[in-house]
C-alpha cells in the first residue's frame, strides 16, 4: 500500500488523515503531546493574578502546555493549540461553513460538508445554558436590527456542565474536537506519532520522499509517497519555507477585541463561548468571556464572574507574514481594519446602550488572534487541482494557509471540508 505522511493533527490533518486512511497507509505526525485539558480550579491562576504575578501571557504555557501564545509585531498576542487536536481543542467548537471565497474560485466543498455533518454532531439548541446577561444581549440585538443568530456547536454542548473551560478543553467531553476524526483515523489503522516535529520537507528533482522531524535529540526521516502539511496558518509556512518553498508574504489572522464592563454576577466566565453572533461587514460580534484578557490584561480588574464581554472579531485584509521560517510574525492593520474595528466597536456601544451599561463604564480587553492562514493562498490557476504550483509534485497543503482570504469566522468546518477534498485529490494523483 502506498504511504502518506501527514504533518499535524489539527482540523485539516485530523479530516485528511481520516479520509486517506485505507487508501494509503498514514502516519500522522504531531509536534505537541497528547492532549490534556486545563482541569485546575480557575481559582488559582486568580490568585496569581491578584498577586501580580501573572505578566506575560507568553508564558501561559508554564500552567497550559496545550496553549502557545507568541507576540507578533504590533502587540497582537496570537494563541494556537500544541498537541493532539491541534488549535480545536482550545477554540470554541463553532460549525460554521465559511466557504464563499473558494466557491468564487470554483472549489465547491458540497459533499465534504454533508460527510461532516454525518461525521460531527452538532446543535444550535443550546440557549438553556446562556447567562442572563446573553439573553438579554440577544433580545437586545433583535431591538437594534443587528439579527443575532445562534451558532451552531459541534458536539452536545446543549449539556454545557457551566464549568468555564471551553477554550482550556472541554473537560466533560461535550464539545467535539479534531482529536475523535484522529481516533477514526487510528481505529481503520492510521499511526499517530506525538512529539516529533517536523523540520522540513525531504525534496529532490521535484518530489518529496518524506519528512525530516525531530524529537528531543532524535532525528528520524519519514519516508512516503505523499506528504500532506497541516502544521496550521502559522506552522505550515515555516515548515515550508525551512524546506525552500516560498510562501506569499501575506497572512490573515482574525484579530480579536473585547469591549466589556462590570455586571455582578453575571457569571459569563461559566458560560457556553459564544452562545450567538451578530454579523458586519468583515466582522463578528459575539458574547465571549476573554481569559487571555482577564488573567493578564490590568484593565480586567473585577472579579471573573462579575464581567460581561463582548467579542469583535476581524476577518482582515491579510498584510502580515510569517518571517525566518517561523522565528517571527508580522501584522499591520490597514485603514480599512481600522475603520471596521472603530464600527464593530460603535455597534457594541449600541448594545451596551441597550442594556443600560454607559460608554463610560466600558473597558477593553488585548487583541489577540487565533485564526492565522492565507499564506499559500489558492488562485484561480490551481483552484481545481487545490496544489499550489510552488509545491513539490507529491506534496499537499490541508488547512487555512490555502484560504484565498480569511473566512470573516470560525474557520474550523471550512478547514476540515477543505482538507478532505484536498485527500481526494492526492488519492487522485
Amino acid at each position: 500500500m502506498r504511504t502518506a505522511v501527514v504533518v499535524g493533527s489539527g482540523a485539516g490533518g485530523a479530516a485528511a488523515a481520516h479520509a486517506l486512511q485505507g487508501r494509503f497507509d498514514v502516519t500522522v505526525l504531531e509536534e505537541g503531546k497528547a492532549f490534556r485539558p486545563f482541569r485546575t480550579d480557575l481559582r488559582l491562576p486568580e490568585r496569581l493574578k491578584r498577586l501580580g504575578l501573572l505578566v506575560d501571557p507568553r508564558l501561559i504555557h508554564l500552567m497550559f502546555p496545550a496553549m502557545r501564545v507568541r507576540k507578533a509585531t504590533g502587540g497582537t498576542m496570537l494563541v494556537t493549540g500544541h498537541g493532539t487536536g491541534g488549535t480545536t481543542t482550545l477554540a470554541t467548537g463553532n460549525a460554521v461553513r465559511l466557504d464563499l471565497a473558494l466557491r468564487k474560485l470554483g472549489v465547491d466543498l458540497d459533499a465534504e460538508f454533508e460527510e461532516l455533518a454525518r461525521l460531527v454532531p452538532t446543535t444550535t439548541d443550546h440557549r438553556a445554558v446562556w447567562s442572563q446577561p446573553s439573553r438579554l444581549a440577544f433580545a437586545a440585538c433583535e431591538v437594534l436590527g443587528f439579527e443575532p443568530e445562534p451558532l451552531p456547536k459541534m458536539g452536545r454542548q446543549d449539556r454545557c456542565h457551566g464549568c468555564g473551560h471551553c477554550v482550556l478543553g472541554c473537560p466533560h467531553g461535550v464539545k467535539w474536537d479534531a482529536r475523535r476524526l484522529v481516533a477514526k483515523a487510528r481505529s481503520l489503522g492510521a499511526k499517530l506519532l506525538t512529539g516529533w516535529q517536523a523540520r522540513r520537507l525531504i525534496v529532490k528533482g521535484g518530489t518529496a520522499s518524506g519528512v525530516l522531524a525531530v524529537r528531543g535529540s532524535e532525528q528520524r526521516e519519514f519516508r512516503a509517497d505523499a506528504v500532506v502539511v497541516a502544521a496550521g496558518g502559522l506552522g505550515t509556512p515555516a515548515l515550508l519555507e525551512r524546506s525552500g518553498i516560498r510562501c506569499e508574504p501575506r497572512l490573515f489572522v482574525d484579530p480579536v477585541l473585547c469591549v466589556a464592563t462590570r455586571w455582578p454576577l453575571a457569571r459569563q466566565d461559566h458560560e457556553l463561548s459564544m452562545p450567538f453572533a451578530v454579523r458586519g461587514e468583515r466582522f463578528l460580534i459575539a458574547p465571549y468571556f476573554d481569559q487571555l484578557s482577564y488573567f493578564f490584561d490590568r484593565r480586567w480588574r473585577p472579579r471573573a464572574e462579575d464581567i460581561f464581554s463582548l467579542m469583535i472579531k476581524l476577518a482582515d485584509a491579510g498584510t502580515g507574514a510569517v518571517r525566518g521560517g517561523g522565528r517571527g510574525v508580522e501584522l499591520r492593520q490597514t485603514q480599512a481594519d481600522r475603520e471596521r474595528v472603530a464600527q464593530a466597536v460603535e455597534m457594541c456601544v449600541e448594545i451596551f446602550a441597550r442594556l443600560g451599561v454607559p460608554r463610560r463604564e466600558l473597558f477593553y480587553g488585548t487583541v489577540n488572534a487565533g485564526h492565522p492562514g492565507g499564506t499559500l493562498p489558492l488562485g484561480g490557476g490551481d483552484a481545481s487541482t487545490l496544489h499550489p504550483s510552488v509545491l513539490p509534485e507529491n506534496v499537499w497543503v490541508a488547512d487555512g494557509s490555502l484560504f484565498p482570504e480569511s473566512p470573516g469566522g470560525p474557520p474550523i468546518l471550512t478547514i476540515m471540508a477543505l482538507a478532505r477534498r484536498v485527500a481526494r485529490q492526492v488519492a487522485a494523483a
